[in-house]
């Protein structure tokens, strides 16, 4: 059973430091609390038995240090909303230019059927 706990607290403990360093760092703070939770069993187990291993203190560790990182990105990283006018003006443009290139093709189609309509002798 502790050997179930300490893998467990490991792999949550690694996803944590992989995620904290991604964009998306606030999604670490679950694999930490998870690998809190399983090394906490893991070591309350360990120290039932008597010894306790120091893979338990190095996802201790690693849990800790993927929390440091997610708090100093929280408290330090500003995320800064652009002007969306431009946004709105591209995607104005954008639909303008479908619109013609839509107009252009139904031309085209009327062109075929008018080629078709004519007779070769």
């Amino acid at each position: 059973m502790k050997k179930i706990f300490t893998i467990l607290a490991l792999i949550a403990s690694v996803l944590a430091v992989i995620l904290s360093v991604l964009p998306v760092s606030n999604l670490a703070i679950f694999p930490s609390v998870l690998a809190l939770i399983f090394g906490g069993i893991a070591f309350y187990l360990s120290k039932k038995e008597g010894e306790v291993k120091k893979i338990i203190q190095f996802t201790f560790f690693l849990t800790l240090a993927s929390l440091a990182i997610v708090t100093y990105k929280a408290a330090f990283n500003e995320t800064e909303i652009g002007d969306t006018q431009d946004m709105v003006e591209k995607e104005t443009e954008s639909k303008e230019e479908a619109i013609e290139e839509l107009e252009e093709l139904d031309i085209e189609l009327e062109d075929i059927e008018e080629l078709e309509d004519i007779e070769i002798e």
